[in-house]
């Protein structure tokens, strides 16, 4: 999982980017789905649009912030 700031160009700030590996997208449906009280036992297969997923990306709007091993990333960029 990568964290940094994004490539966004408003006047706002650039916002973050969290990128993710298919494996780690993959884990975060299976978090989701036992916040919701569906256990999967045994092995599976977690698809998206019907193929496995190869990566995948978060990008948090510059008026929203990120918390990560206790740094912050504040959407508006390096400098606040």
């Amino acid at each position: 999982m990568g964290i940094q700031f994004g490539e966004g160009k408003t006047e706002q700030g650039p916002g973050v980017q969290i990128d993710l590996t298919g494996d780690e997208v993959a884990t975060a449906i299976h978090a989701y789905l036992v916040a919701y009280g569906i256990h999967i036992q045994g092995p599976s297969t977690i698809r998206v649009n019907g193929q496995k997923c190869i990566n995948g990306d978060i990008y948090i709007d510059p008026s929203g912030s990120v918390v990560a091993d206790g740094d912050r990333w504040d959407g508006r960029g390096p400098s606040f």
